[in-house]
């Protein structure tokens, strides 16, 4: 029998966090938590950082999750930029709201399971390809197109390659696949969900791809020659702006990933709004949060929201259960409180992209490819480079002599002021598009006093319409075999650490899902506590009851 002075003292030890050995709670040892009067309520306050894929996934799994374990959340999410989506956004050509076109991540792939059922459960409708049907692609080294087919929606044709590159295709193929499907046993117990990425990543066999480039990983693969250079090489060039011999090779595995390429009508990012919407949430936009406390194992965020059409700026103190930081840290900003996480995120390159998209009447120019004046240049250009070059160690130094990494021609448009068909046009460089590259690529003549704001067609260059974007788009994604925890201390967490294993909308919206069910285990194992402290005082006070 337990005296009152001991129901007292473990009472304390539960809600104080003194171990005193023998409590089947690990919850009390590792946090300073004291109760409050919201908690006392029943309800947890979860505070997001970021309404980019990471966050929104992180909210939607976390009020759907929650509606299974019966219990009750909060959910404020803060987002420093205007609109939700993040690194997936759109613009307006010609400034018309009917012919929105992606900015960021553009297309999402039928593997893509979080992504794919998110549209299908939104009624979301979705389009198999950014470009049009009559898509021509073409590979240029800078010197010359390597090789080239029609597109029509896939953007290699088996066929095609066998007959130019032998088995290779085929075996990528299914390297693709079996690494993919190691990857994807994630979603799903027992490797679901996860507090530690780097031991995942060992446990599923993964670590053998991260560990070597995508060259080596290819090699070790018996694949190699010039497949490897012409065709996958342009692929890593495209989507993460890296060469196969600095990339690790998951994620080389990831862009032969291709079947199913799609994208949602209207913008991606309306994925991530749909999300937020139904996970009930509070979403303050244009609010960067400034910094974080942490006092009795609660979290108080200081913010600021800033009013653009007044110009008010108004700051706010909330304290929240749970913090989930959906941004990179490096770019966040916050003031964090010492000491108060276990572990800093350490600071990883990532790639500064340029996205350029402009309208013209006129297409690419044959001469700038050093084709004939009659030939017709591909509609989408990747670029790799020359088979007699080496890639440079430093990954910043990898465009090579093409300049760019990819050019796509999109669709075509009807200017609105001129009533006139016109191209639109899509950029991937790893610097500033100039005037001069521009007359180049259109075939006029180079005027170098021009600049980027006096782009018109009035000013004796062809573009009547035009919009450049610079992101801090992905990691550079180097081999390595250990990866950020999403658990950064007790209660705070972190989703964009996950970017160095793989970078892509679905993996965030993974993580998002991941950390949402790491956040329910906590809000559970706590009750299961609390419940636990009040199942002993009801004994010992029975006790005492039936002894007096």
């Amino acid at each position: 029998m337990y005296s009152r002075t001991v129901v007292l003292a473990l009472v304390s030890s539960a809600l104080y966090g003194q171990s005193f050995g023998f409590w089947p709670f690990s919850v009390f040892a590792e946090s300073d938590h004291s109760p409050s009067q919201e908690e006392d309520s029943g309800v947890n306050r979860v505070a997001i950082i970021g309404a980019g894929a990471g966050g929104a996934s992180t909210a939607y799994h976390l009020q759907k999750f929650a509606a299974i374990s019966g219990i009750s959340v909060e959910i404020e999410v803060f987002e420093q930029s205007s609109y939700i989506g993040g690194r997936t956004t759109i613009v307006n050509t010609y400034d018309d709201p009917t012919h929105p076109v992606e900015l960021g991540g553009s297309i999402f792939v039928e593997i893509n399971q979080i992504l794919k059922n998110a549209t299908e459960n939104f009624g979301l409708r979705r389009r198999e390809s950014e470009t049009e049907d009559n898509e021509i692609l073409g590979i240029w080294n800078g010197k010359d197109f390597v090789f080239k087919q029609n597109g029509g929606g896939e953007w290699w044709d088996i066929a095609k390659l066998l007959w130019k590159y032998g088995l290779a295709p085929i075996k990528t193929q299914r390297l693709s696949r079996k690494t993919t499907a190691k990857f994807l046993q994630l979603y799903t117990p027992p490797f679901f969900p996860f507090r530690s990425l780097s031991d995942r990543a060992f446990d599923l066999g993964l670590t053998e791809a991260t560990a070597v480039t995508g060259e080596q990983y290819l090699t070790a693969n018996g694949i190699s020659g010039a497949f490897t250079t012409d065709i996958v090489q342009a692929s890593t060039r495209v989507n993460y702006g890296q060469n196969l011999g600095q990339i690790h090779g998951l994620e080389t595995m990831v862009c032969m990933a291709i079947e199913g390429a799609m994208s949602v009508e209207g913008g991606n990012w309306q994925i991530f709004d749909r999300m937020l919407q139904a996970s009930n949430a509070t979403v303050h936009l244009n609010t960067t949060v400034e910094s974080i406390k942490k006092s009795k194992g609660r979290y108080s965020l200081t913010s600021a929201s800033t009013n653009h059409e007044s110009g008010v700026t108004t700051s706010t103190n909330k304290t929240f259960n749970t913090v989930v930081l959906a941004a990179p840290l490096q770019f966040s900003k916050i003031d964090l409180e010492e000491h108060m996480l276990k572990r800093t995120p350490d600071e990883i390159p990532y790639v500064q992209l340029h996205v350029t998209l402009f309208t013209s009447l006129h297409k690419l120019s044959p001469a700038f490819f050093g084709l004939p004046p009659d030939a017709e240049v591909p509609s989408t250009i990747l670029t790799t480079l020359p088979t007699d070059s080496e890639a440079p160690a430093d990954p910043k130094d990898g465009v090579g002599p093409a300049g760019f990494f990819s050019i796509s021609t999109l669709r075509t448009l009807v200017n609105p002021k001129t009533i006139q068909k016109e191209y639109l046009y899509k950029i991937f460089s790893p610097m500033e598009i100039t005037p001069v590259f521009l007359s180049g690529l259109l075939g006029f003549p180079i005027d170098r006093s021009l600049n980027l704001s006096t782009l018109t067609q009035e000013s004796g260059i062809p573009i009547s319409w035009y919009y450049a974007k610079l992101w801090h788009s992905y990691p550079y994604e180097l081999p390595r075999v250990t990866f950020e925890d999403p658990e950064l201390a007790r209660g705070f967490y972190y989703t964009s650490g996950i970017e160095s294993f793989i970078s892509t909308m679905e993996t965030s919206a993974l993580m998002g899902m991941n950390v949402a069910q790491l956040i329910i285990d906590d809000f559970e194992e706590r009750k299961l506590a609390d419940k636990g402290v009040v199942e002993v005082v009801q004994m010992v006070l029975h006790e005492d009851v039936v002894e007096l």
